[in-house]
Formats: C-alpha cells, sequence, structure tokens
C-alpha cells in the first residue's frame, strides 16, 4: 500500500502554537481528524558578545540593516543591549517581508521612512535595496546562511557586512519514533540536516515529506529526498494550505499527484545561482569570441655582418 494512501500521524518540526486552537492547524485536525505532533528539529544559540567583538564590527557603522528573519531581528536587538550599544532612531531597516518588517514594532517605532520591505523573496528584497544604494548595510544573519543571498548582494554591487549573530544546532530526536508517522513537514534545511542525521533510514518509500521553501527543498535534494508537499506555491502559499489540500484528495488523487512531481522534478534543471549565471555568460560570450591568428613572420636571413 502506498504511503499516501492513509495519513494519520504527521510530524510538525516546529514548536507548537501557544493555542492550537487558533492556529491554521486546527483545520487539518477537524477537517481530516489527523494527530500532529509538533516538535522543533534544531535549537537556535546566540554568539556571546565575545564571540561578537572578536568580529570587529561595530554596530553604528552602518546606516541600514537587512533583516530576513525573526531570528535576526531578535539576535540584532539582544546583542546592542548588551554591548550597551543605543541604535539611533535614523536606523534604516530592510526586511524580506511585511511579516518581518511588522514584527520590528517589538523593538522600533514602525515608520514608513525607515522600514522597508519585499514582496517575499530575497531577490525581491534586493530590489527595494537597490533604491537606497548610497547607504552602507549590515547583514545579520546564521553561521550556516546561504551563500546565494551574499552573491547577489556583491553582484548588485551593495556595500554591505555579514555578521554572524546566531547558530543553529541540530537537536537529539531519539526520543520521537519516527515509524509512527506517516508524514513529515520541514521548514528549513537545518531542519533537514537534523532530520537524516538522526533518522538515516527514512526515505520515500516510508514517509511522505512536505517542505516549506526554495532552500528546505534543495537541502532535501541534496539528501536524495523527493518534496512531495511544496510550499509556497502560487497556488498554496501556506504549509497548511499545501497539505489541507493533499489531504482532501483521494488516495488515487494523492498517486496522481506524487506521479506529477516525480515528472516535474526529472524534467526541472538544477537551479542556477546568480553566480553560475555569471558564468555561464562569461563562457558563451568567450565562444563567440573570433580568436585572432597570429601574423605570420618572416624568417629573418642573416647578413655578412650577423655572422
Amino acid at each position: 500500500m502506498s504511503i499516501a494512501a492513509s495519513i494519520k500521524n504527521i510530524l510538525i518540526s516546529q514548536p507548537a502554537p501557544a493555542d492550537i486552537a487558533k492556529s491554521q492547524y486546527k483545520t487539518l485536525i477537524d477537517k481530516y481528524d489527523v494527530n500532529l505532533t509538533f516538535f522543533k528539529f534544531f535549537d537556535v544559540v546566540g554568539v556571546t558578545t565575545r564571540e561578537f567583538r572578536d568580529s570587529r564590527i561595530a554596530l553604528l557603522d552602518y546606516s541600514a540593516v537587512i533583516m530576513t528573519s525573526k531570528l535576526a531581528v531578535d539576535n540584532y536587538f539582544r546583542l546592542a543591549k548588551e554591548l550597551r550599544v543605543t541604535i539611533p532612531e535614523s536606523m534604516k531597516y530592510f526586511c524580506i517581508s511585511d511579516t518581518i518588517a511588522n514584527y520590528l514594532q517589538n523593538y522600533v517605532q514602525y515608520r514608513k521612512r525607515k522600514i522597508f520591505y519585499g514582496k517575499l523573496t530575497f531577490s525581491d528584497l534586493v530590489e527595494v535595496i537597490l533604491k537606497h544604494k548610497d547607504e552602507t548595510y549590515l547583514f545579520p544573519c546564521a553561521e550556516d546562511s546561504s551563500l546565494d543571498s551574499f552573491k547577489l548582494l556583491e553582484q548588485s554591487k551593495i556595500h554591505f557586512q555579514k555578521a554572524v549573530m546566531y547558530r543553529s544546532e541540530i537537536k537529539d530526536l531519539s526520543s520521537i519514533d519516527i515509524k509512527n508517522f506517516d508524514m513529515v513537514a520541514m521548514f528549513s534545511p537545518i531542519g533537514v540536516k537534523s532530520f537524516v542525521h538522526n533518522f538515516p533510514e527514512m526515505n520515500n518509500d516510508n514517509i511522505l515529506i512536505a517542505a516549506f521553501g526554495a532552500s528546505t527543498q534543495a537541502a532535501l535534494k541534496s539528501a536524495k529526498l523527493k518534496t512531495y508537499i511544496p510550499a509556497p506555491t502560487k497556488e498554496y502559499p501556506s504549509m497548511v494550505m499545501a497539505m489541507d489540500k493533499f489531504l482532501s484528495l483521494t488516495p488515487e488523487e494523492r498517486e496522481e499527484w506524487m506521479k506529477e512531481i516525480d515528472i516535474l522534478s526529472k524534467k526541472r534543471p538544477a537551479r542556477k545561482t546568480a553566480n553560475d549565471k555569471t558564468t555561464s555568460k562569461k563562457t558563451a560570450a568567450s565562444k563567440t569570441k573570433t580568436v585572432a591568428k597570429p601574423k605570420a613572420v618572416k624568417p629573418k636571413l642573416k647578413t655578412e655582418k650577423d655572422v
């Protein structure tokens, strides 16, 4: 019997909502009578003030800050407090989405003139940053942050400084009996790393995988695991919406869904990074250049004076 035929127990690799009755996940429980278990696959540890001082980065040397997550926001202001640095009101913040921009209100007063945000992706945010190229940017990030973001900023000739402010550490998941679950939902590359480390025996034959975000899906692919319930997509912008759609299907329709994912994954070429695109352009340009033929050099005849 296919793993998609009967789904009753789902493992969500995130902390449980403060009030499950008010969360989106309540929809899945009510509609499909599934059991949801919440368990975060990793811990986030902020760098110490001593570690940050060793990086020789001064928070006030920058006129703007790039924020890509709530963790970045929390640790930026945590370090500022611990270092006894007062962030000026003139500081500008460039956030990856309006969700992060709104979260900033926990620390600063929301003003349109100093808080900017993109639509959803980092590329969207870079488009906003390019309108403010004169700023000097600090980029709070995790120790294992994706290099693609830094490359995109470099290629856009944005003056920025990477600042490692926190790191992720995989957790011991031995308390989880993974074989009791029919589906697992993952939300980050470090979550995938923890899953593979703790459950090396698991594969697409014995558990259905849902994944949120392109980087999470790429990490699964690198681990030779397939994402059968991807999010966000145009039709299903949230993980819950994608899972809701899949669970609403009959076993036969689920099989068709998975076959389509299999076909698409075989057709879809590997996603090029911005650096790959630059390299390919250079390669193409070098192929079109005409190589100049060396000029024929007439042999110099020795004269009597040379002899």
